[in-house]
């Protein structure tokens, strides 16, 4: 089962905060998928999160002012941004995946091969590269992995990071705590 929860979040942090207490509130262990979608409803675009469930939602346990969507289930003012978000997880066309099956375990580098192994992420592709990296291409995580649904797959977006050896090292595309955009020129 897919549900989605909705409370308003204007960034991704708020979003993946919110994911955290929910996880939390149901007492949800590893082994679970839930991510984080850009949704327009209602008066302002905002995100809102998703997550798998292996059995009964308590909807008793959502953290208040949580709206939630379950199948046609819905409950809550933002119930409309929870039910686009449970769908786009469910087609797996769309969203950020922030929990996943091997996540939490993740060194600070290994090899594409192992994380493609130790992890649910399907595939890796590198931005402006025709073809994916090969299973010894060295991973650098910095600690942060995000994969996308793209085609049905889970998959990590990557760029080249620097190193010794051109092409021989890449790192997750999202990066931890992004410079805001005119952060060095605001006065």
């Amino acid at each position: 089962m897919i549900v989605g929860l909705d409370n308003g979040s204007r960034t991704v942090a708020q979003a993946e905060h919110l994911l955290h207490q929910v996880v939390e509130a149901l007492g949800l262990s590893s082994g679970i998928v839930g991510c984080t979608h850009f949704v327009r409803t209602g008066d302002l675009p905002h995100v809102a999160c998703s997550l798998t469930l292996a059995g009964h939602l308590e909807r008793s346990r959502l953290p208040e002012g949580v709206s939630a969507a379950l199948g046609d289930s819905r409950t809550g003012p933002d119930a409309e941004g929870a039910a686009v978000a449970a769908a786009e997880h469910a087609a797996r066309t769309s969203g950020r995946v922030v929990l996943f099956p091997g996540g939490d375990d993740l060194p600070g580098t290994l090899t594409v091969g192992e994380l493609l192994d130790r992890t649910a992420i399907d595939r890796v592709v590198v931005l402006a590269q025709p073809e994916p990296p090969a299973d010894d291409v060295v991973l650098v995580t910095n600690g942060h992995v995000r994969p996308v649904w793209r085609d049905g797959l889970m998959t990590l977006l990557a760029m080249p990071a620097s190193g010794p050896v051109p092409g021989a090292r890449i790192a997750p595309a999202e990066v931890p705590d992004p410079t805001p955009c005119c952060a060095d020129h605001v006065s």
